[in-house]
């Protein structure tokens, strides 16, 4: 009898990664950006010029706060998790495309490509068997 399977534990995998991910969406990254108001939204929301959106900065930064800290919740949580995780897709899309059009190179871009790579991982993969998605 085996007592460890790869297989039988890529749920838990999911959970662990779903659980921290969305742990630092929460509270590294969305809570300062949600609490911080219509001057810290229109901030952040300048960044959708680089992807060629001009219009409505204030409501674009506040749709990325909300994506980020709202979307960390639905990933811990395994509810609405493929929406969640392609909302933060977009939200790092525009994060890397800001770093490379302002000419921080790669290493300043790297953080939010990985976590876009991770967001297609978990769309591809689902939130798992321990998610409110599954109940």
């Amino acid at each position: 009898m085996k007592l460890f399977s790869f297989k039988k534990n890529s749920d838990l995998g999911i959970l662990v990664m779903r659980t921290v991910i969305g742990t630092s969406f929460v509270f590294l990254h969305g809570f300062s950006k949600i609490s911080g108001g219509l001057e810290s939204w229109r901030k952040i929301g300048m960044a959708t010029a680089n992807v060629g959106i001009h219009f409505s900065p204030a409501f674009w930064g506040f749709m990325a706060a909300c994506s980020e800290f709202f979307g960390g919740i639905c990933l811990i949580l395994g509810l609405f998790f493929r929406p969640a995780a392609f909302l933060i897709l977009c939200v790092m899309t525009v994060a890397a495309s800001m770093h490379l059009k302002m000419g921080q190179g790669l290493m300043a871009a790297s953080h939010p490509i990985e976590l876009g790579f991770l967001m297609i991982g978990f769309i591809l993969a689902g939130p798992g068997k321990y998610s409110l998605d599954r109940k």
